[in-house]
């Protein structure tokens, strides 16, 4: 969609938030007054779902709280935005998508309907795939008359990247950031390989199998004299220099070695005074990636089948002569797929497929 300047001045301010924080309660509280300006609404809350080995969940609600989240316990499983939602993940619903007129009415003492103000109504939700067993639904309330329109959505829509980034920084390599006994724990774990490093690449600690990936991937002259490989040490300084948008596009740093990809994520830690330390996360994944569930639910069959030959490292050319189409109609193809899926690029496509296969 064309956003106007002033739009994209509150975009940025939305981004900015999302990424400037592993803390989820802060990021949304940050990003709570530009959103609800872009997109006009009474409430905004973001629901962490869990699906294994049981359904949970966990509300991350700025603001003023929301009786509608508050009773959600005693209807998650009759919840008119679940289900539809799951069926259509990265995809903006609004209610009046997802349950035919009256249906939410005649619910029952116990149905989201008896929780709502009789003016709030209007709902719009989008779900973001962030790991295997754990979603993350983005959900809007209005409570008054007007319904949220085809720009609200797609206005909603622009964030699904950023909005994912953020529940998995926060979610999946938080602790590594704020516990010292995790980094212990990842110590002693034979399969996990990281670095803890300053951006001036002075390396506070790292475990044994870091050591030995790094041998293997690199040569003595690719290091510099602190020990870091050269190439992962100008990722380091590129992304300590650039805004929460462009940070997203250019992580992980991803290279075909042989037989594997070479994939390191950057995570930027917290830390309570001094300059912030960076985890970079080393993990070695086969060329042949399997298409995971979660991603093929998105796609329609013509983009699963394009989807799947990216993870063959095939180029676009490759893939318009094996499944007879113009280079064109491939690109149209791909840049859906990455929208629909919210990945940045083909580096981060690979690396999400590689990480919902099997997590890393």
């Amino acid at each position: 969609m064309d956003f106007t300047s002033h739009e994209s001045i509150l975009r940025e301010k939305v981004i900015l938030a999302l990424h400037g924080t592993p803390s989820l309660p802060l990021a949304l509280e940050a990003a709570r007054a530009p959103l609800l300006e872009l997109t006009p609404a009474d409430y905004v809350g973001l629901c962490l779902i869990t699906t294994d080995p049981v359904v949970d969940f966990r509300w991350v609600s700025p603001g003023p709280r929301v009786a509608l989240l508050d009773a959600k316990a005693r209807w998650l499983d009759s919840d008119f935005v679940r289900a539809p939602s799951s069926a259509q993940q990265t995809v903006v619903l609004r209610n009046e998508q997802r349950r035919l007129p009256g249906e939410l009415e005649g619910a029952g003492e116990d149905s989201p309907s008896s929780a709502l103000d009789p003016s709030q109504e209007h709902v719009m939700t989008l779900l973001v795939p962030v790991l295997p067993n754990l979603l993350g639904a983005f959900t809007f309330y209005r409570d008054h008359g007007r319904p949220f329109s085809d720009r609200d959505a797609a206005m909603v829509s622009s964030f699904t990247r950023h909005l994912a980034n953020a529940i998995r920084n926060s979610h999946e390599l938080q602790a590594v950031a704020t516990s010292a006994r995790m980094l212990e724990a990842l110590y002693d774990m034979t399969d996990s390989a990281y670095l803890v490093v300053t951006p001036g690449a002075h390396e506070v600690a790292r475990s044994p199998r870091a050591t030995a990936l790094l041998e293997k991937w690199f040569t003595p002259s690719d290091f510099n004299l602190r020990g870091l490989p050269n190439v992962l040490q100008e990722r380091l300084e590129a992304l300590v220099g650039m805004d929460a948008a462009a940070r997203a596009a250019s992580n992980p740093w991803i290279s075909l070695h042989g037989d594997a990809y070479r994939v390191v994520r950057f995570v930027e830690l917290t830390e309570a005074e001094g300059p912030r330390q960076w985890a970079l996360t080393l993990h070695e994944i086969p060329v042949s990636i399997p298409l995971p569930d979660t991603m093929r639910l998105g796609l329609t069959p013509r983009q699963i089948d394009i989807a799947k030959a990216m993870l063959r490292n095939w180029s676009n050319e490759q893939i318009a002569t094996e499944l007879v189409l113009s280079e064109d109609t491939v690109k149209t193809h791909v840049r859906d797929i990455f929208k629909r899926l919210g990945t940045d690029n083909r580096t981060d496509f690979l690396y999400q497929a590689a990480r919902l296969s099997k997590p890393v």
